[in-house]
């Protein structure tokens, strides 16, 4: 029996020099509306995107009602030298017994993407998983053709694993293929804890 400790009741506040991560609220619509509203190419590979006033309440409502069903554990990010709300991110497959967890749904406005924020992110996400949690396994996926975001993952160590043929949909319902990675424990703590920690900005 797993003694990992996981409460999904918890507020867990996820935080460096540079960013804030905490849990997604009903209240932060106000600081993610500008984003769906002008800038709704960023969800044009996944289905169920927050492009809209409207899908961007639907959006926060299921996030969270999936934090309720202990499913998903959704974040808002801060970043800290602009003093602006950023984008979001989640846990979610997270398998006490099996000690496996998934990292997903992640988001960012176009101008915080490619600044090195993502890896400040992932740094605290891989960070708390494997050295607060003790998961052996971070699982995340992507959009086969949404090659920014598998490029990004690569270059934060994950591995690829292979190909889900027409496993979802994007934007528009057109089915796509998920690309799957994922990063271990072993290699975390031997290689990329330091080499992503000297990857991130303060």
């Amino acid at each position: 029996m797993s003694e990992i400790k996981f409460d999904y009741k918890t507020d867990y506040i996820l935080e460096d020099e540079t960013v804030v991560l905490r849990p997604l609220k009903t209240e932060d619509f106000k600081h993610l509306v500008n984003f769906s509203i002008n800038e709704p190419e960023i969800w044009e590979f996944n289905i169920g995107g927050a492009n809209g006033e409207e899908n961007l309440l639907k959006y926060i409502d299921n996030a969270i009602n999936q934090r309720q069903l202990e499913r998903q554990y959704p974040f808002i990010i801060f970043d800290k030298r602009t003093k602006e709300y950023v984008g979001s991110t989640r846990f979610y497959n997270i398998d006490l017994e099996m000690k496996t967890i998934e990292v997903g749904y992640t988001w960012y406005g176009k101008k915080y993407q490619g600044t090195g924020i993502n890896k400040n992110c992932k740094y605290l996400m891989f960070d708390f998983a494997f050295d607060k949690l003790g998961m052996e396994r971070i699982g995340l996926g992507a959009n086969s053709k949404n090659l920014r975001s598998i490029n990004a993952m690569k270059g934060i160590g994950c591995t690829e694993e292979g190909i889900l043929r027409s496993r979802s949909f994007d934007q528009n319902g057109n089915r796509i293929d998920a690309i799957i990675l994922s990063i271990l424990k072993n290699e975390w703590n031997e290689t990329w804890k330091t080499k992503l920690k000297e990857k991130t900005i303060k």
